[in-house]
């Protein structure tokens, strides 16, 4: 590519490492996937905003949840294909330069922002079934949206210093917060685990209604639907962004550069874009009301248009 230089911002730099042809691939697949994930989302969100079966607090977390992988859908990878599709279009350096900004500032946000809200919805699950009736006094609407706010500012906030200040440091403490939302989850699905085996013990034979710790009715079944969607979207988490982390790790410590480091880099920030994609088909295959209020959004937009 012209004018790639020692200088250029992160991701571009490496991107003028890729062959042309490899360069235009990535960029093709990352518009498919951006359509992908927009339309998936929009949809997701239309369906939760419908859907009255899950606590509006809870609520609030996943349509968090779809917001970023919404926003990566229409903001952050059209921007990336347009940085790969440099090659062709040729653009401006200084029009160049900001796009490259813009993307990655918006690329680690919204991960960051991703890695924090499901960690908190599976710390949600773990507190309806631990505090009872005090769980809705609990958990409102008022201190999840403080939270998320919380998760915004904390994540612009590194994006920022990876991208004006330091790198090494942001990148210290967004891997350290990413590891401590790690052992959160893995803490909460430990303890919701042992504690729905030791209520199946007590109780045999009873499928719904059952009766927690703390005395409130719980449908258990709706649930363990909820916990298990959830744990499915952590599972797509884990399997895409390894990779990204380790490359990051590799290529900021390490210093390792060229055109190995490219294909290396590219592919795996592919792989966290593709999260976005993946999750709104986890959210219609594991939560039946989603599912049917995403068919019937589509059924009438389909009658309205025809």
């Amino acid at each position: 590519m012209e004018n790639c230089t020692e200088n250029f911002p992160f991701t571009l730099g490496l991107v003028c490492t890729l062959p042309e042809g490899l360069a235009v691939f990535f960029a093709a697949l990352n518009i498919f996937l951006s359509m992908s994930a927009s339309l998936g989302n929009a949809l997701i969100l239309i369906a939760l905003h419908k859907v009255t079966s899950v606590h509006p607090p809870t609520k609030l977390l996943f349509q968090c949840l779809a917001v970023t992988d919404l926003f990566v859908g229409i903001i952050t990878q059209p921007l990336y294909a347009a940085i790969m599709l440099n090659i062709v279009t040729k653009m401006k350096w200084n029009i160049l330069y900001y796009v490259d900004v813009i993307e990655d500032v918006s690329s680690l946000i919204l991960c960051q922002v991703s890695i924090f809200t499901s960690t908190a919805i599976s710390l949600d699950r773990l507190l309806a079934l631990f505090l009872g009736l005090r769980y809705r006094n609990v958990v409102t609407l008022r201190r999840v949206y403080v939270l998320l706010n919380y998760f915004w500012l904390t994540s612009i906030c590194i994006a920022f210093m990876f991208n004006f200040w330091n790198g090494s440091f942001s990148l210290f403490i967004a891997i350290g917060l990413g590891a401590t939302s790690v052992i959160i989850s893995l803490f909460s699905y430990t303890k919701i685990f042992f504690k729905l085996r030791q209520q199946q013990a007590q109780v045999q034979g009873v499928h719904q209604g059952q009766l927690n710790g703390e005395g409130i009715p719980l449908n258990i079944a709706r649930y363990k639907k909820t916990v298990s969607s959830i744990a499915w979207v952590q599972l797509a988490l884990a399997a895409c962004y390894p990779p990204y982390i380790i490359s990051v790790v590799s290529i900021m410590i390490t210093g390792w550069s060229g055109m190995s480091a490219g294909i290396v880099w590219i592919s795996a920030e592919t792989l966290v874009f593709l999260n976005s994609s993946i999750n709104p088909i986890l959210y219609c295959w594991k939560i039946k009301e989603v599912r049917q209020a995403v068919k019937d959004t589509i059924r009438k937009f389909c009658c309205s248009s025809s």
